[in-house]
Order: C-alpha cells, then sequence, then structure tokens
C-alpha cells in the first residue's frame, strides 16, 4: 500500500514540471522615470501606459530630482527609461563634450550604455519671458532689449540658475547687466504674475505662457539649441522588453508642441489627473482604448496620508537609530582623545555643510534611487548633534566627580557606564532630540530621489501650484516633529535623574 501514493503522485508531480517548463517566463517589470515638472509627468504616464498595454509590469518612479538623478539613476539600472531633451543631454549631461548634433548625442548616449528613441514632436526650447504690460512699456521684443534696461527684476529657475545653457551663458553672450534671483520654476510663474519679478525662463511648451498672457522674448542671438524631446532607455532593454520598446516607437513624431501645450494645461490647469490625460491622448492619437492601457486588477493600498507617514517614519527611525549607534561612541572618543575629537567634530561638521540634494546625487551611483540613499544621508547628517553633544556633556563633567570615581577604584568602564554616562544623559539626549527634529525636516527632500514620505504631497502641489496638497504633507511632518520632541522630553524625565535635568 505504500507504494500506491507513488504511483499517483510521481505522475501528477511530472505533468506539473511539464507544465511549469512549458510556461513562458513572466514579462519583466519595466521602471519609467519622470522629473518633478509637469509635463515630464505626463509623458512618464504616456510611456508606462504604452509599456503597460504591450504586456508587463510597469512602475512609475514620478517627480524624481532633475536630469541628473535621473540619468545616473538609469546608468545604475534603477530607472529602464524616461523622457528627456536633446538640449540637456548635450548642454548638461554632457557638459565639455562636443555634442551639438543630434546624430553625435545619440553616440554618446550609447556609449554609455544607453539608446535614444525617435524624436517625440517637439520642441521644448527655454526662453524669457515678461508679463505683457512690461514688454509694452519697455519696448521688449527680443532678448537684446533687456540690456537697455538694468533695473529689470530677474526671477529665474534653480536649474537654469547652474546650467551652462542656462543663466551664466545666457548672460555672457547678451552681455545683460542685471542679476537674478533663483527660485521654484513653477513658484517664478506666480512671482512674474503678482510683480514680485519682471523676467522668468520659460519652458515653450508650458501651458502657464498663455494662461498668464506673457510675452516669450526672441532669442534674437540664437543662443537655446534645440531641446527634442526623445525617450532615452538602458540598451539591455532591446532583450528585456522587446515588445515595450516596439509600442514605445510609436510615439515618434506623434507629439506636435499645440499637443504638448494642451495636455500640460490640462494636468496643470484644469487639474486632471496625469493618468487620465495620457490615456486620453493614446486613446485619440494612437487609437489604444482605455481598458488596453489601464492596470491590471486595483489593489487597495493604504490611504495616502498613511502611506506618507509609514515612509517617512522609516525613513527618520532608520537613519536616526543608526546615528545613536554610531555618535555615541565617536562622542565618548573625542571626549577622551583630544586630538582624535578634532578630527572627528571637524569631519561630521563637514558633511553638515554639503547640501542635501547634492548629497542624495551622490548616493545614487552606489545605492540607486528610493530610501537607502535617503537613509545614509539623513545618517550622517544626524551625527553632528549627537557626537557635539555627547563629547560636550562627558567634558563637563566636574573633575573632582571623576577622581572619586578613581579613587573609589571603579574600572574605566564601569565609571563610563555608571557614572559619566549618567551624568550627561540629559546632554546626549538635547542632542539626540535635535538630531530627530532636523531629520523629520529633511527627510521631506527625499521624495526627490523616490524614497516617498511627506515630501511627495509637497513636490505634487508645490508642481500643480496646490495648497491643499502642500499642506498634506507640511502639516503632518510638522506635527511628527513636535511628537519627536515630546517623546524625548518625556525619554528625558525617565533616563535622567530630576536634578540633573537641564
Amino acid at each position: 500500500m505504500s507504494r500506491c501514493p507513488v504511483r499517483v503522485v510521481a505522475p501528477l508531480l511530472a505533468a506539473a514540471a511539464l507544465a511549469a517548463c512549458g510556461r513562458p517566463p513572466a514579462a519583466p517589470t519595466v521602471v519609467v522615470g519622470s522629473k518633478p515638472f509637469t509635463e515630464s509627468v505626463v509623458l512618464g504616464e504616456v510611456a508606462a501606459a504604452l509599456v503597460r498595454g504591450a504586456g508587463h509590469p510597469v512602475r512609475h518612479r514620478r517627480q524624481l530630482g532633475g536630469s541628473r538623478v535621473l540619468w545616473k539613476a538609469l546608468l545604475a539600472g534603477e530607472l529602464d527609461l524616461y523622457v528627456e531633451y536633446t538640449g540637456t543631454l548635450s548642454e548638461e549631461i554632457f557638459r565639455g563634450t562636443v555634442v551639438a548634433e543630434p546624430a553625435a548625442v545619440a553616440r554618446e548616449v550609447e556609449r554609455h550604455g544607453a539608446r535614444t528613441g525617435p524624436p517625440l514632436g517637439f520642441n521644448n526650447t527655454y526662453a524669457l519671458g515678461v508679463r505683457a504690460a512690461t514688454a509694452e512699456r519697455h519696448r521688449l521684443e527680443t532678448i537684446s532689449d533687456l540690456r537697455r534696461h538694468p533695473q529689470l527684476r530677474f526671477g529665474l529657475s534653480t536649474a537654469f540658475m547652474r546650467r551652462s545653457d542656462g543663466w551664466p551663458g545666457l548672460s555672457r553672450r547678451y552681455r545683460l547687466p542685471q542679476t537674478a534671483t533663483g527660485l521654484d520654476h513653477d513658484l517664478a510663474y506666480r512671482a512674474l504674475a503678482a510683480g514680485e519679478i519682471d523676467v522668468t525662463d520659460l519652458y515653450s511648451t508650458d501651458a502657464e505662457i498663455a494662461y498668464y498672457g506673457l510675452v516669450t522674448l526672441t532669442d534674437d542671438l540664437g543662443f537655446f539649441p534645440r531641446y527634442d524631446a526623445v525617450l532615452v532607455y538602458r540598451a539591455d532593454l532591446e532583450r528585456r522588453a522587446p515588445r515595450a520598446l516596439a509600442a514605445l516607437e510609436r510615439l515618434g513624431g506623434r507629439i506636435p508642441e499645440p499637443l504638448m501645450v494642451a495636455m500640460n494645461a490640462a494636468a496643470k490647469l484644469e487639474r486632471r489627473p496625469e493618468e487620465q490625460v495620457a490615456a486620453e491622448f493614446l486613446e485619440s492619437e494612437l487609437g489604444l482604448e482605455a481598458a488596453r492601457i489601464a492596470d491590471g486588477p486595483a489593489t487597495r493600498e493604504p490611504a495616502p496620508l498613511l502611506r506618507h507617514t509609514g515612509e517617512h517614519l522609516a525613513l527618520v527611525a532608520v537613519s536616526l537609530g543608526g546615528a545613536i549607534l554610531v555618535a555615541i561612541p565617536l562622542g565618548i572618543l573625542a571626549a577622551r582623545r583630544r586630538r582624535a575629537g578634532q578630527l572627528i567634530l571637524g569631519a561630521t561638521g563637514i558633511v553638515q555643510t554639503i547640501p542635501s540634494l547634492a548629497l542624495l546625487v551622490f548616493m545614487i551611483p552606489l545605492l540607486g534611487i528610493g530610501a537607502p540613499p535617503a537613509i545614509l544621508a539623513l545618517f550622517l547628517y544626524s551625527l553632528l548633534p549627537i557626537v557635539r553633544n555627547t563629547a560636550a556633556g562627558l567634558g563637563a563633567i566636574p573633575r573632582p566627580l571623576l577622581e572619586s570615581a578613581e579613587a573609589l577604584g571603579l574600572p574605566p568602564g564601569y565609571r563610563l557606564r555608571k557614572v559619566e554616562l549618567p551624568l550627561a544623559a540629559s546632554s546626549i539626549l538635547a542632542g539626540i532630540k535635535t538630531s530627530a527634529v532636523i531629520n523629520v525636516g529633511t527627510a521631506t527632500l527625499g521624495a526627490l530621489i523616490g524614497a516617498g514620505g511627506y515630501g511627495q504631497p509637497i513636490l505634487t502641489g508645490i508642481r500643480l501650484d496646490d495648497t491643499g496638497l502642500i499642506l498634506q504633507g507640511a502639516v503632518p511632518a510638522a506635527l511628527l516633529a513636535l511628537a519627536v520632541q515630546g517623546l524625548f522630553d518625556l525619554a528625558e524625565r525617565a533616563v535622567v535623574p530630576r536634578g540633573l535635568r537641564i
């Protein structure tokens, strides 16, 4: 009887194995990226919908922090494709390399292990814009006309301020006498409309140009190159997802400039979801029904506030916990070894001076995008207050108390645990509390590299000029900072003896 189950089960296992071998492998997930402005998010949704319609699972990592962030993520394998502009590739990504012609740009992209698709059909060039009343009052038609009016106030996007094809090169070419202030691109439109600034940089496909009745100044010296929108994708995608690439090829030349402006207006001004705008474009221009490009069976996910809270807490808890474990021993060493202490405090102080976004970008080649680089950056930023307060707290212990402990014959380790650290506990906790509060605020920048958290609704709200969305991230972040401060106040009551509390 013991042989009967074997005779029954063995054929079933063999049949299951044959079925598994004969089943085609699952289509690989394709990761699409987009920059933190509306046009890029819309085009990212268009690409994601086409890939999904070709039978591939797709993930759209939205609103990542700028061209270099996406390019580095592509090279690191964190992204498979995104929409870039030829002028940005030649003037920003490959700055210092002569790649002005489209063919040269494509060859340089290929040299880095990536490919470019056909142009999508529109040139989203840079331009300078002014209000109609300003243009009429000062008779402004070209960029050269600005030389006659040094009193005009320039408010330019932060990216434009530092790009070689932006303000530095433009001001030299046109010999412009004005100075410029940097601000967010979306906020610049509001500042221009409110009369806070007189001139700003535009993307030629921005819907706000017509909405605010702005005048675009002619680039009479031909400074700006062409910024033809193209898909940039990893070379190995040709092998991993040929059907997806075939679907994306259909976008070549199908998005003329007026259509892109209309799509931007629908998403930015009419507040329609980018997914809906993308689906309507694909249905009207490529004949793809919404049902063919929609997501599969819907899966319930936590409410946005709960999801963002969970992501933010994870970033803060992991980075701060690691910082506490490392910084307190470093603070002890700094207190006991004067020369080593100077090096430790100097090194942690230098880290604190590195701009947050720059540090996040530096991490991408090592850790990719998402939570890991954000956690490491927050960990590094959390070190200085804890190290400094630990060293200061131990250094402030009265010498007679230490001499009394030595006179009692207490071993150094026991003396540290039972005498020195309890006496310095109030100062150490103050440093941890400072790090925690700073950490909560800085963690909002993690959204720029896809780490989520409260920064996600803040970025979206700024992009869409939606105060409600901004508050959905800003208010919980502020409340969390207050809660963290209150938590450490309670911890101080529990850990530090009453007589030693600050």
